[in-house]
């Protein structure tokens, strides 16, 4: 068959497959029509039970287009950046320009000029750390930086630094400004008034405590049901010894175990010695008295300080 005869065919064919459906579609119709008339005569609850049988048609709703969500970027504190110049600012020289120390000072603050050390100047600093941030209008940020040096002494510098607008790009865009360095701040009274006696409670926190640091003997032993701790690994010293307790609660001071369930928080000043020497530690822990003994409910470190919690 040649491919004209083809093509006539299939256009012949295509206005027949649709008159076919066209007349299945208005067979459907009629057929509906015949039911509602007979079940009019039958009476009203037969046609409102035929409407409710009857096919409908819904005409599904055109997709809509997802919706952009824009979430605001967060301002990102540009103090590792600060850091960093430091660091590489502090390190480098006019003199010495195409080191990677000063290229790398360059590429963060180009406008700003490399120092110039002398010959006979001091070593370069030990260690560089951010340690103050302050944001100020238009992105633009001040970065406090302390240089400590291997005598002892800590120079502090104000790095200006600029951010865009998503705070994932920074620039140093002037020179540092040596500042004095942040104030030590007033601390308020400690909550921790009540002296503990040796006794039942500081035993307790020394049993475990030497479980906690130097391995001796399990830690589990010294917790409260449902309490879990794993002592510190590896084992950071060979002895540990309580040298004061003090705690908020008065039944802290108590010369025998109170009753179950009685809560007390406690500071303890511990002396711990490895190899390497003596060093002063303190740890916040949280007691429970049951069956006549102390058992450890909770372990914090680093949060002293004033006001009861």
């Amino acid at each position: 068959m040649s491919p004209g005869t083809q093509a006539s065919q299939s256009e012949a064919a295509a206005p027949m497959a649709a008159d076919a459906r066209l007349e299945a579609m208005r067979r459907r119709v009629r057929l509906s029509r015949v039911a509602v008339w007979t079940v009019i005569a039958a009476g009203p609850i037969a046609l409102c039970v035929a409407v409710s049988s009857t096919p409908t048609t819904i005409a599904a709703a055109p997709a809509t287009k997802p919706t952009a969500l824009r979430t605001a970027t967060s301002a990102t504190d540009p103090s590792g950046y600060a850091q960093v110049f430091i660091g590489a600012w502090l390190r480098s020289s006019v003199d010495d320009e195409r080191s990677a120390r000063a290229r790398l000072a360059q590429s963060m603050a180009p406008d700003v000029e490399l120092p110039t050390p002398a010959a006979d100047a001091q070593s370069a600093p030990q260690s560089v750390t951010a340690v103050r941030s302050a944001q100020r209008a238009g992105g633009a940020w001040s970065v406090t930086v302390a240089a400590q040096y291997a005598g002892g002494s800590v120079r502090y510098y104000a790095v200006p630094v600029a951010a865009d607008s998503t705070g994932s790009s920074f620039t140093v865009t002037g020179a540092p400004g040596v500042v004095p360095g942040p104030a030590r701040a007033e601390v308020p009274k400690s909550s921790y008034a009540v002296s503990v006696p040796k006794g039942d409670l500081s035993s307790a926190i020394g049993q475990f405590l030497d479980a906690y640091l130097t391995g001796a003997g399990e830690v589990d032993r010294y917790l409260a049901p449902g309490v879990k701790l794993t002592a510190v690994s590896p084992t950071p010293y060979t002895v540990v010894t309580v040298q004061e307790v003090s705690a908020v609660e008065e039944a802290a001071a108590a010369e025998t175990v109170p009753a179950d369930g009685t809560t007390v928080r406690v500071l303890a000043a511990v002396e711990a010695r490895d190899a390497t020497g003596r060093w002063p530690l303190a740890y916040e822990l949280t007691l429970k008295a049951r069956s006549g003994r102390w058992e450890v409910a909770a372990l914090q470190s680093g949060t002293q300080g004033g006001g009861a919690r």
